[in-house]
């Protein structure tokens, strides 16, 4: 009896020896005595990463956006990821809860005794940080492996993109607002790793909120966005007038594509083979003495 009364007290003291801590972008740490096994999650990226992760059977709620993988379509959603149901979130009893760090709701949510880790990635850098913590947070390998996938894979697109469409200048739109992709963000460095130029500069941060009469003075030699953005953008004053419109220089993304590109995590390398096809399809020459350059397709994505 006193044999296994010892066995006990030596493995509670073994479990408490090896917990960790998690800190998160807004500098709380939170331990963990254990791999947390019931997960909500608050953000696209985030579910995306921790399913990438081989997690996605910890989930039990994601908010209304995640989509991806198919898998978490059957998972009780939440709210938004700014705007959660508290209630319905504290009713599944989660381990911990992932969400974005511009939720206000964190505070709720941890003054009611629940775990919670506000990530919120706005660069690549970022990204990559944020996989890694994941990793840490539900204690699994996988982390170094995805971030060599999505490395080699935005490689490979940058390398398949013809050469004479490299140093196009591009207006990337997230939002019809308009708030477009700044030199800074994800979706930024991921144009300037396929050799392409951003038309807004750096000293306006990751996603700014421009003035339309910035892009018309830019005069970008071909757009990106979103078709719901694409179908306003005409109506604007002076955008008319823009070659890129007028010429058909545009990258018409439907939904499913738009959350690809827009989301910084484990589909980042299929944003950069969406991003090179279409600039090889409207920016490459054609004609008898052009070569033709095959883009990786996202199909298997």
């Amino acid at each position: 009896m006193k044999r296994w009364l010892l066995w006990g007290l030596t493995a509670l003291f073994s479990l408490a020896a090896h917990g960790y801590e998690v800190q998160d972008d807004t500098g709380h740490a939170t331990r963990f005595d254990a791999p947390p096994q019931r997960i909500v999650s608050l953000l696209p990226s985030l579910t995306e990463t921790i399913c990438a992760l081989n997690a996605c059977a910890r989930l039990v709620g994601v908010d209304r956006y995640s989509n991806w993988p198919q898998a978490v379509a059957r998972l009780p959603q939440l709210g938004g990821g700014l705007d959660p149901s508290v209630e319905a979130v504290v009713a599944l009893k989660p381990d911990v809860v992932v969400m974005s760090v511009s939720s206000r709701a964190g505070v709720r949510l941890r003054a009611l005794g629940l775990r919670v880790v506000q990530l919120e990635p706005h660069t690549s850098a970022d990204a990559r940080r944020i996989v890694r913590t994941l990793g840490q947070l539900l204690q699994v390998d996988g982390a170094d492996a995805l971030l060599r996938r999505i490395g080699e894979g935005i490689r490979a697109a940058a390398q398949a993109l013809p050469a004479s469409a490299r140093g196009t200048r591009v207006y990337f739109e997230v939002a019809p607002t308009p708030h477009a992709a700044g030199h800074g963000s994800f979706i930024g460095e991921t144009m300037q790793a396929l050799g392409l130029v951003n038309v807004i500069g750096p000293d306006l941060g990751p996603f700014p909120r421009i003035n339309p009469e910035l892009v018309v003075r830019a005069a970008p030699q071909l757009i990106m966005a979103s078709q719901r953005s694409l179908n306003d953008m005409a109506r604007r004053p002076g955008w008319a007038a823009l070659a890129a419109l007028r010429d058909g220089h545009v990258c018409a993304f439907d939904a499913r594509q738009r959350d690809v590109l827009v989301r910084p995590g484990p589909r980042m390398d299929e944003a950069a083979r969406l991003m090179a096809r279409c600039v090889a399809e409207r920016m490459a020459p054609s004609g008898p003495g052009a070569t033709s350059h095959a883009v990786p397709s996202a199909a298997a994505d």
